[in-house]
């Protein structure tokens, strides 16, 4: 393998996908380095067409595989049909100062594989919040400047939705949306006639509903609606790196993926004050090996970034490359899923459902939006469902009990449920940093984890749950119940910061393009660049931001400036 590159990108998840695609296909010969294994489209998705039966354990995890992952079985995602995509608990440890949840798949692709797939836009109520309220900085772009690139990539990825014509959530370019059930459909009626300010919308999610060019071009097919997703497409119903941008980038002849390459660092040419390239040890056979290029792009997930940056030192940069300020690592944030609520609906019970959908409605934020009016900073927005349960009788015996079993009944009601996605605001002691004893078994130092909820965040939490039960009872709703779900920060998978953006080196590390500002060819554009997390599912964003930042990079790199 060569060991000069046009450009470098560390990471394949979904902002590394995006890296490789954008610099391929502008020309440059771009290396993708990838931490954990290969995994190829469709070949390497074991189980993604399997049935229940066809497990050993049906599907579920067992006691010892729980016993020996407290961490990464608490995701949602994780069972025995999947848990070949995430990183075990002994595999790849970190240090916890707090409990956090760190939910990670070392693979080419990444968490793109597993993620839930919404995808809703910020807008200028989300860009100017820190500027607002004055925590964390002001963000240096604002709506106008991403807009373009939210439309280009939605246009590739494959995003479905409706057309909502709401000011706190900017449409986008949407494929047909999935459906609302009639309950779901009654909620939003209720909320409608009885609040001006909220809104229940069919969710937006990248998933594919209509047979477009643009689709059949990537060998990419309508989503099935297997609700299955988390074990790979082997229709590319929905989007991932493995079936979308990373052959797009192979296509293009310019990509060279170079899988079990654990990044030790960002080397840094002293005498022309820019970073030359990157030093990765093979995870296999333990060899040091650097790789040079003009730029770099650092998408390895927002907590690996920050690693790798903070590792990456040198006698300009002793505290880790572009770390002038000391802020590196710090004000990390994450999206906080504490709290639950359900009831039941005695409405509708000449209906129910029928099919599958990877979809459910969504709550856009509605808290604090154009001015403050609560105790509590930001906001909060929800997911909704509503289902109709069946259930088999079990009564007789012999032919009797055959015949019971044998007739599907529905519960005299409906369920109806609800879970927030709350801001969380970026804090100087929410951090992460490297260890100064321990190491991982490439020499490594382990990365330590110190974040936590605030006060803030209860008193939101607590504003959801009467919100909700408020906005239940007026559409009719009974039994209603409010659960604290006691999640760790982390396993809400949407860890951000560390390495923010803002306008003054002083108080921030990136420059509105995604690159640092003391290093000018090294580039962020994973969770780690976010200013502020706002409430929306964050995916999109890091891709948009991602295509816009290589448009710039290889544009000053035409001029000879990087």
């Amino acid at each position: 393998m060569p060991e000069k590159f046009d450009a470098i990108v560390i990471g394949s998840g979904i902002s590394g996908g995006w890296a490789a695609k954008e610099l391929c296909e502008k020309g440059l010969k771009t290396l993708v380095l990838e931490r954990g294994r290969e995994v190829k489209h469709i070949e390497d998705y074991p189980t993604g067409t399997m049935l229940p039966w066809e497990f050993e354990h049906r599907n579920r995890l067992t006691r010892e595989m729980k016993e020996a992952n407290p961490i990464v079985s608490r995701c949602y995602a994780f069972y025995e049909g999947t848990e070949h995509f995430f990183v075990k608990d002994d595999e790849h440890p970190y240090i916890q100062e707090k409990p956090f949840d760190w939910i990670r798949g070392y693979q080419t692709g990444g968490k793109s594989l597993m993620w839930a797939r919404q995808t809703q836009r910020w807008s200028d109520f989300d860009f100017e919040g820190p500027a607002r309220d004055g925590f964390a900085v002001d963000w240096p772009i604002r709506y106008a400047d991403i807009a373009p690139w939210y439309s280009y990539v939605e246009k590739f990825a494959g995003i479905s939705g409706n057309k909502d014509g709401l000011k706190n959530l900017p449409d986008g370019e949407f494929l047909p949306a999935h459906e609302m059930n009639c309950v779901e459909s009654h909620f939003q009626s209720q909320i409608a006639k009885h609040y001006k300010d909220r809104h229940i919308i069919q969710g937006r999610c990248a998933h594919i509903t209509d047979n477009r060019q643009i689709y059949l071009d990537q060998n990419r097919s309508k989503c099935m609606h297997r609700t299955i997703c988390e074990r790979g497409c082997p229709y590319g119903g929905y989007f991932s790196s493995n079936s979308s941008t990373l052959p797009a980038a192979q296509r293009t002849g310019n990509l060279t993926l170079r899988p079990h390459s654990v990044v030790h660092s960002i080397l840094f040419d002293e005498k022309l004050g820019k970073a030359k390239g990157v030093k990765v040890i093979d995870a296999i056979s333990g060899e040091e090996i650097d790789f040079h290029a003009r730029i770099i792009f650092v998408n390895a997930s927002a907590l690996n970034s920050n690693l790798i940056l903070l590792n990456s030192k040198s006698s300009r940069f002793p505290n880790g490359l572009g770390n002038d300020n000391g802020m590196l690592g710090k004000y990390v944030a994450f999206h906080n899923y504490n709290r639950t609520i359900s009831a039941e609906f005695e409405g509708y019970l000449d209906k129910t459902t029928s099919g599958k959908r990877p979809n459910s409605p969504y709550v856009p934020r509605f808290r604090n939006v154009e001015k403050q009016e609560t105790d509590f900073l930001r906001g909060y927005a929800a997911g909704f469902q509503a289902s109709r349960n069946p259930y088999y009788p079990s009564d007789g015996w012999g032919e009797d009990l055959k015949e019971s079993l044998s007739t599907k009944k529905y519960n005299d009601y409906w369920t109806v449920g609800s879970h927030m996605m709350g801001e969380t605001i970026p804090k100087e002691s929410n951090y992460v940093a490297l260890d100064d004893k321990e190491v991982d078994k490439w020499g490594i130092p382990k990365l330590r984890i110190s974040i936590d909820y605030d006060e803030n965040d209860k008193k939101m939490e607590q504003d959801y749950m009467d919100q909700f039960t408020e906005m239940f009872e007026k559409a009719g709703f009974k039994n209603i119940k409010t659960r604290e779900s006691k999640r760790n920060p982390g396993n809400d998978i949407h860890e951000m910061g560390g390495v923010r953006m803002g306008h003054d080196p002083k108080t921030s590390l990136l420059d509105k393009w995604n690159a640092l500002h003391h290093c000018q060819n090294v580039f962020v554009t994973d969770g780690a660049c976010m200013t502020s997390t706002s409430t929306q599912n964050p995916s999109l964003t890091y891709m948009a931001l991602t295509a816009r930042a290589v448009d710039y990079a290889v544009n000053r790199m035409k001029r000879a400036e990087l």
